[in-house]
């Protein structure tokens, strides 16, 4: 399974992103795709996950009601769509799937795109 995230830039304060993520491979039908993100000197923290069969999502406190997963099923393809973007939100976003099912932990997650950068300007 290959991952290619794609989307991130330079944005201002209240602004919106849409990242997206495609899904390349042997990825079967009841996997998991998420977004994590790690912000220079944190740890790679949970952001959202969508349960592909069913498109139940889960999010992060921090940006419910601001960010929204979908998926595409055509095109192996989940999306992010950030809005009311903060500076906090400023981190490398990395798109992951997990083959075993809905998790909120980084190690569940077997395959890993390469990350993409998104900065927050206050």
């Amino acid at each position: 399974v290959q991952l290619q995230a794609s989307g991130g830039g330079l944005v201002q304060a209240g602004g919106s992103l849409r990242l997206s993520c495609a899904a390349s491979g042997r990825t079967g039908t009841s996997f998991v795709m998420g977004w994590f993100r790690q912000a220079p000197g944190k740890e790679r923290e949970f952001v959202a996950a969508i349960r592909w069969r069913s498109a139940d999502t889960n999010y992060a406190d921090s940006v419910k009601g601001r960010f929204t997963m979908s998926r595409d099923n055509a095109k192996n393809t989940v999306f992010l769509q950030m809005n009311s973007l903060k500076p906090e939100d400023t981190a490398v976003y990395y798109c992951a799937l997990n083959p075993d099912g809905m998790s909120m932990v980084a190690s569940r997650f077997r395959y890993w795109g390469q990350g993409t950068l998104v900065t927050v300007s206050s």
